[in-house]
């Protein structure tokens, strides 16, 4: 089973999540940054030829034999995927079509989730607005893995399981620890999302089927993408609960690992977010940061001071109350 982790409870914290009043502050010194702010014209554009790929794709995955259909899954279905669902997450921030049209970048999420085949994108947004708001919330941040999770998967094959299970533990934390009311849009999103897998399915077969399905899920496990689920707000480092990472899969994931620097700016895209360590490299240059999102699962898995309860936690206020 390996060896157990050595942390019993999460890393309780008293004060308030850094990034509102960072951003205060950098805004006072560098106000230029807030020229960064607005949508990024070209994320349509990236987002339907993704899209495109991905459906043009089944036409010839659907003759392959099935190891082919497997690795081609992981390596490149899996990646452009995974791609999606960020490209999603700057659309869960208007940053398609900006503020002002809220029905656009919805129904542009709502396109760009139909090759993952796990309907999210609607529910998405709420859910990941109020992570920023809160960030490490006891009951308002769902990104924390749950008390249950963290005594379940504390040994080095436990954490090796977990980090293979992650979409599961990503779509059902949520609606477990903190449920909410469907919306018009969210049944929308569903029902259509289910339509285009059963299409998928009749015209394309169970290949076809297993390219984005299972791609999707291949690339939210163990796949190098995936890294930065565990690099953005574990505590690798007492006291820091945001680490950013530089390296080249930015390329594929629309600059996610520009971590600080998204939650210190939620509303510059992805694309001008280099931009803003650029204009106030004395905020950034000095926190710690993530070189490779290999070894951050490598070192999540195997380092026993790393495990689920590595994250900084808050109390609910309503929770304080009862107490």
């Amino acid at each position: 089973m390996g060896q157990h982790v050595s942390r019993t409870d999460f890393e309780w914290s008293y004060t308030a999540e850094p990034h509102a009043s960072r951003r205060k502050e950098i805004l006072k010194k560098h106000p230029e940054i807030k020229e960064l702010f607005g949508n990024d014209p070209n994320l349509k554009w990236w987002v339907l030829g993704l899209v495109s790929f991905q459906l043009l794709s089944l036409f010839v995955i659907k003759d392959l034999p099935w190891l082919w259909v497997f690795l081609l899954a992981y390596c490149i279905g899996g990646t452009i995927n995974h791609s999606l669902m960020l490209a999603i997450h700057e659309i869960s921030h208007n940053l398609a079509f900006g503020h002002s049209m809220p029905l656009a970048n919805r129904f542009l999420g709502i396109f760009a989730n139909l090759p993952i085949a796990l309907p999210f994108s609607v529910s998405f947004k709420g859910y990941h607005l109020e992570h920023h708001k809160f960030q490490g919330d006891e009951k308002l941040d769902t990104d924390i893995p749950t008390c249950l999770e963290a005594r379940l998967f504390c040994t080095t094959f436990g954490k090796l399981i977990w980090m293979s299970l992650q979409p599961l533990f990503y779509a059902l934390r949520p609606v477990i620890t903190y449920p909410k009311t469907p919306t018009l849009l969210e049944v929308f999103n569903t029902i259509l999302q289910l339509t285009c897998n059963f299409l998928v399915f009749y015209y394309f077969g169970g290949k076809g089927m297993f390219y984005l399905a299972g791609g999707s899920l291949l690339a939210m496990g163990l796949h190098p993408v995936a890294g930065h689920f565990i690099s953005e707000h574990y505590m690798f480092h007492k006291g820091f609960e945001t680490y950013s990472y530089y390296g080249p899969l930015n390329y594929v994931t629309f600059n996610v690992g520009y971590h600080n620097e998204h939650h210190d700016f939620p509303y510059v895209p992805g694309s001008r977010l280099p931009k803003v360590r650029e204009l106030a490299p004395e905020y950034y240059d000095h926190l710690p940061r993530h070189e490779s999102w290999v070894k951050v699962i490598y070192d999540f898995i195997t380092d026993p001071a790393i495990g689920p309860y590595a994250r900084i936690k808050r109390k609910h206020a309503g929770f304080l109350k009862d107490e």
